[in-house]
């Protein structure tokens, strides 16, 4: 029978093949079922095929055929699948029929055919059925299986779920056992099916919810996820070697897991049960165990604690993630105003003891398994009278206690004996809630207080957060969050304190009041007058030992502590910073300053590092969030990159990321320096995109050297180009058609990136390539540029090879008196002649080309554009001339790039004969100018060059 059987489902001949989905083959496939209503070895796979195959055709009719669902009624073929499940007939079976269930509920789409399937209870029978759950195959299918009806939740299918005379939800309370199953998999389908329970808006389902289940599920939750922090601490404490990061990495990313799942559910915005987790949260969890642990770090104690790094890392996790308002500010309150008696007030009492409240702030485990307390909660079996969708409803716990009286006779004396102790425990939580709402009160009160005491004047403010009245106030949380930005020795404990103070002031559910206690403003705070002076001395020192050439400030410390500082003394109206700190920060500057010129040097891969980093800093600025996510921060500070953590997480290793860092912190506090002057920034970077020769300019190459070349590109094809050699960029130029003289860029690229190499074969020919700057240190350069050249003739090909050359160690060379400048070294100018010109004095002073050719790309019917007239032209190899425009030279130290309607900023007329001195574009070290003197017959008749500042043109 097997055999004729699955050959016609497979696909036999004739007719029945063609009509596998058809409301007949159905009826066939009923008739199988109804002769194999026993299950054995020898009609197992039959009876598998044939639910399968029933289960295509109910797919099929749900799209095409409606007769099909009435048939699959009309006989109860639920029933079938019901009674093989009841046999006990192996896993075999048992996987196969929830695989096939959970893709016949997956892909029905019309509401009609899901309430033909779920009518009569049969899917609810499934979902307590005594599965073995001990298989993980059958567990996997079983737990997707929920997820999929889950997803199928609304206001209407939610009573094919939800029995509200019984009092029963079954696809709630099966999953929600296996909130702590080892597998992460389990964990998270059954988080996903609890958030889209909470998502269906219907009250008698919610009732039922926060009345028997949300106090043993979210009690039991939050010390499932208090456990997993002990576990985080223990490996924190153990791993000082860096030896089990996978663990650690695994250990955090569950703890954020939690953390988004709980601010799920406070998002859904489900007022009961969000009273009732924030009370857990915040009683059980977030006070006893992360903030309690901030000042006792007393092990010997009988409450548990975790490390102080580790405490502060989870508490930034938390306010970065979670933002509800109730539960942020009563643990911002904590931690800014509070003190130990929010612990002593609530004295610790033995929970086995017959008690009668328990305690309340403390991190301890559920009396009860939440299997154990579902099922003492059906056994009271008595349907609650509907109430209103409040968190508390006054009788509650006498109607309790009734249900309980009237079924004591039934009950043996241990089930009586858990009953009352149940009673017990949802009395004191009762009075856990009310606890809550008597300090959202009390808060509200010191709100008003604080609103009242607005009054007093900028000053005190500034003092009373100053510390100056710290006598008056009794903050040990705060004092210690203070006292770790202190780092002398290292920066461990500075980062966490940072990223918790930049987390609370992102929180949008934190109420700025009480960021102002400590004036700490929030992200987006009015205008003010007053800061906290205490918290910015700390953070100009962090930066002061970030420029001490033996400092052991990482390059996320420093950043966050800029980040911080800026948002501190910046208003609407600008920068509130007083004299004597801006001095403090300009000596951190200076001390920055000292510190990158021990590491500069003039080899070619100081410019490489020092432009990578400044592009590697703006492309990607720290992010928060994604720096609290890393676990390898938690381990002390290693110095050595064969831990593979990143750069900016730990300290340097060697000259190259000694210099790399030095570099950082230069631009890091250059950076803040100049935003608190209200600066703008006139140096940096070295190479500007804006002032570059682009694909498509048009230009005038009149009197400019263009040597004609062809192009064969990787890919084998050949174009004719005219080569153009400037100060910073190459250029492959095309001829205008519109005007004579004319051309239009096809390409350009810088020189410093460039590699030219010859043929062997062919003295006509060059191989050049020219890299794309690389967005990191550790990333692979790109080539934007794989040709080979060829030339009319091997001296054509010899000028140009020296050009690309000479051109190449020009740009690279110009670029690095720029660095000099800003480093307030001396510039000592080249006499050689480079690209076949030697530099007069002014020329060498600037040291910068300049941009003019914005002019050139006008139309010659525009009268602003002025045809140059050159009395003697001294051609300079590869540099293209354009119009004059009349103006004067910039300071030497001033910015290299004019805004692009200036025009040109050069010299038209020709320099004097005579010997002159110039001074020199930098200052030496010790603050003294230097002038260098150019002999006459070292200067040259110049003509205006292209280019607006040293960053680019051709």
């Amino acid at each position: 029978m097997f055999g004729r059987s699955r050959s016609w489902v497979g696909g036999g001949h004739g007719k029945a093949a063609r009509s596998i989905h058809s409301l007949d083959h159905l009826k066939y496939m009923y008739h199988v079922l109804t002769k194999n209503t026993t299950v054995t070895d020898h009609n197992r796979n039959l009876l598998v095929e044939t639910i399968r195959s029933i289960t295509e055709i109910l797919i099929w009719g749900d799209q095409n055929d409606s007769s099909v669902f009435d048939f699959f009624l009309e006989k109860n073929m639920f029933v079938f699948f019901l009674n093989i499940l009841r046999q006990k007939s192996g896993r075999y079976v048992c996987v196969q029929l929830l695989q096939t269930l959970n893709i016949l509920f997956e892909n029905i789409s019309h509401e009609t055919s899901l309430y033909y399937l779920l009518s009569n209870n049969y899917v609810n029978s499934i979902i307590v059925h005594k599965f073995d759950f001990s298989d993980e195959e059958i567990m996997a299918y079983y737990i997707s299986f929920l997820k999929t009806l889950s997803l199928k939740l609304n206001n209407h299918t939610v009573h094919f779920f939800y029995n509200e005379h019984t009092n029963d939800f079954a696809l709630y309370t099966e999953a929600i056992k296996f909130f702590n199953h080892p597998e992460s998999m389990v964990r998270i389908a059954v988080r996903t099916i609890t958030l889209n329970v909470y998502k269906v808006d219907n009250q008698p389902m919610l009732h039922y919810i926060r009345d028997k289940t949300a106090v043993p599920y979210f009690s039991n939750l939050v010390w499932f996820i208090g456990s997993h922090v002990i576990e985080l601490d223990n490996c924190v404490q153990t791993d000082e070697e860096h030896r089990n990061r996978g663990k650690l990495s695994d250990l955090v990313a569950e703890h954020l897991d939690h953390l988004h799942y709980l601010n799920d559910i406070l998002i859904i915005n489900c007022e009961f049960l969000n009273d009732v987790l924030t009370d857990h949260l915040l009683n059980r969890l977030f006070l006893p165990l992360y903030v309690y642990s901030l000042v006792n770090q007393d092990k010997g104690g009988e409450r548990p604690k975790i490390s102080f790094q580790v405490s502060l890392y989870l508490l930034s996790q938390v306010f970065l993630i979670i933002h509800y308002a109730p539960l942020v500010n009563s643990l911002a309150e904590v931690i800014l105003n509070g003190d130990l008696s929010v612990f002593s007030s609530k004295v610790e009492q033995d929970i086995q003891k017959n008690s009668t409240k328990s305690s309340i702030r403390c991190f301890i485990k559920p009396t009860e398994t939440l299997e154990r307390s579902l099922e003492i909660n059906k056994q009271k079996g008595k349907k609650r009278l509907q109430k209103r969708p409040n968190y508390k409803n006054v009788g509650e716990e006498d109607e309790e206690e009734r249900g309980s009286e009237d079924n004591q006779d039934d009950l043996d004396k241990t089930k009586g004996t858990e009953a009352s102790s149940k009673g017990i425990r949802t009395s004191s939580e009762n009075e856990e809630i009310e606890m809550v709402i008597m300090e959202r009160c009390k808060l509200s009160e010191l709100s008003i207080s604080t609103v009242t005491e607005q009054n007093t004047t900028d000053e005190e403010k500034s003092a009373a957060a100053s510390g100056s009245e710290i006598t008056n106030w009794n903050r040990p949380f705060l004092d210690m969050v203070y006292n770790a930005l202190d780092c002398a020795d290292d920066d461990y404990y500075a980062l966490f304190v940072l990223c918790l103070l930049y987390a609370m002031s992102h929180n949008k559910g934190i109420d700025p009041v009480k960021l102002e206690r400590i004036q700490l403003p929030a992200q987006h705070a009015e205008e003010r007058n007053s800061y906290n002076h205490v918290l910015a001395e700390r953070l100009i020192r962090i930066m002061n030992y970030a420029a001490q050439p033996d400092g052991k400030i990482r390059l996320a410390t420093l950043e966050l502590g800029c980040l911080l500082l800026k948002q501190l003394v910046f208003s609407k109206n600008g920068s509130i910073i007083k004299d004597v700190h801006l001095a403090c920060l300009e000596g951190a500057r200076e001390e920055s300053v000292h510190l990158l010129r021990r590491f500069y040097k003039g080899e070619e891969i100081f410019l490489d590092m020092f432009e990578d980093e400044y592009r590697s800093m703006t492309i990607k600025p720290m992010n928060v969030e994604y720096l609290m996510m890393d676990a390898s921060i938690l381990l002390p500070p290693t110095g050595t990159p064969l831990t593979g953590i990143d750069f900016v997480k730990r300290l340097p290793c060697g000259d190259v990321e000694r210099t790399r860092r030095a570099i950082r912190v230069f631009f890091m506090l250059r950076s803040l320096s100049l935003h608190l002057r209200n600066e703008p920034e006139t140096q940096l970077p070295l190479t500007r995109e804006e002032d570059l020769i682009k694909t498509d300019d048009v230009l005038d190459w009149n009197n400019s050297d263009l040597i004609a070349c062809t192009v064969i590109t990787k890919d084998g094809g050949q174009v004719q180009r005219f080569l153009a050699v400037d100060i910073y960029q190459m250029s492959l130029v095309e001829p205008d058609v519109a005007r004579l003289g004319w051309g239009v860029v096809k390409f350009a690229g810088l020189l410093q990136d460039m590699q030219v190499t010859g043929v062997e074969d062919d003295s006509r020919a060059l191989n050049i390539i020219i890299h794309k700057p690389a967005s990191s240190p550790h990333s692979k350069p790109f080539p934007i540029l794989q040709a080979t050249f060829i030339f009319s003739d091997h001296i054509r090909c010899i000028i140009a090879k020296q050009r690309l050359a000479k051109g190449r160690i020009q740009a690279r060379r110009m670029k690095m008196q720029r660095i000099a400048a800003l480093l307030d070294l001396p510039v000592h100018p080249s006499t050689e002649v480079v690209m076949g010109f030697g530099h007069s004095s002014a020329a060498t002073a600037q040291h910068l080309p300049f941009r003019f050719y914005d002019q050139s790309r006008r139309g010659s019917s525009d009268p602003t554009v002025q045809r140059s007239v050159f009395a003697s032209v001294d051609k300079v190899p590869g540099f293209a001339v354009a119009q004059c425009i009349n103006q004067h030279n910039p300071s030497p130290l001033s910015s290299p790039s004019p805004s692009s309607g200036s025009g040109s900023t050069g010299r038209c007329d020709s320099v004097t004969a005579s010997s002159t001195s110039t001074p020199s574009a930098a200052q030496s070290p010790s603050g003294g100018n230097s002038a260098i003197k150019t002999p006459a017959s070292k200067q040259l008749c110049l003509h205006l060059h292209r280019g607006s500042d040293g960053c680019s043109g051709i």
